[in-house]
């Protein structure tokens, strides 16, 4: 699993990518009414060499632009899992690239000029589903963690307990003592602050320990 920072620690940020100067401040100028801090890239290369993906947020791409395009660049994110979701925006309508970026991943495709009002709400959504997303994963990294700093023999009861089977049943499967499936299923569940074999099945799912 690649490591993840606290998404929290970081303010969201919609970086805009588009070689033209006023496009960029225009668009910075409209989501910064609201409250949306922005960056600005006049090229993918430019974006992809100097942007920090730590921080939250979206991308506003252009689809003509000198040396990489917006589909070239698209591309190149999905192939390096970068997880910022993309808003597509053209000065030419093409229902055909519009379905083959939407195909590939973008959440939206407008025509240049948007209405400002569109591409604030739009931003600011998918501003905030990149940021739950991402406190997902990073709580999902951190319980994770929990689960491996267990010894292997917790880990191998904790599975059986998820089963729903009985400390008995357990310890005849693992030949070992009855009471030392409990110290031992005692202090997993105590190091992962749950108590039932219904927690236990809950947790190992979330992690992806379980099918």
């Amino acid at each position: 699993m690649k490591a993840l920072v606290n998404p929290d620690l970081y303010r969201p940020i919609v970086r805009i990518i588009d070689d033209e100067e006023t496009v960029r401040n225009s668009e910075a100028f409209t989501l910064r009414v609201v409250g949306l801090e922005t960056a600005c890239y006049a090229t993918a290369e430019e974006f992809l060499e100097k942007d920090d993906l730590r921080y939250p947020g979206c991308i506003i791409l252009d689809v003509r632009m000198p040396g990489m395009s917006g589909p070239e660049l698209q591309q190149e994110i999905n192939k390096r899992g970068i997880d910022l979701p993309i808003i597509f925006l053209s000065a030419h309508g093409n229902i055909g690239l519009a379905v083959d970026t939407l195909k590939r991943g973008a959440k939206d495709f407008y025509e240049k000029p948007v209405e400002p009002e569109k591409l604030r709400e739009t931003a600011a959504r998918l501003v905030e589903e990149n940021l739950q997303a991402r406190r997902k994963q990073y709580e999902t990294q951190r319980l994770h963690a929990q689960y491996e700093a267990l010894t292997n023999r917790e880990r191998m009861i904790l599975k059986l307990v998820a089963q729903n089977l009985s400390n008995k049943v357990i310890a005849d499967q693992l030949q070992i003592q009855e009471h030392t499936v409990k110290i031992h299923r005692g202090n997993a569940c105590h190091k992962l602050n749950i108590r039932t074999a219904l927690e236990v099945h809950q947790f190992l799912t979330r992690i992806g320990e379980l099918d």
